[in-house]
């Protein structure tokens, strides 16, 4: 699955919510709980890195990488935008 399979899979959880589905429930508890899962993730990043294995490293970039697209659809942003940003960069 690309990144941009996912997040079209996760702003139709944002337009059609569905019982019982995480990213429905996410969107539906708002930005500041959103925000809060990002910032429990990044952290769960560090530890990763620093002390454990390579396999949980992907798994909580994975699940970073997942909560960070939940905030870009709730943002109104998409990953085309980042994309754009990390182009724009490259050029300097």
């Amino acid at each position: 699955m690309t990144l941009n399979e996912l997040f079209t899979i996760i702003c139709e959880k944002r337009d059609h919510p569905a019982p019982g589905s995480y990213t429905s429930s996410l969107f539906s508890a708002g930005e500041d709980k959103i925000i809060k899962k990002v910032g429990e993730e990044a952290m769960e990043v560090i530890l990763a890195a620093k002390g454990q294995t390579r396999q949980r490293l992907v798994e909580e970039v994975a699940d970073l990488t997942y909560h960070t697209l939940v905030l870009l659809a709730e943002k109104g942003l998409a990953p085309d935008d980042i994309q754009e940003e990390l182009e724009r960069r490259h050029k300097k």
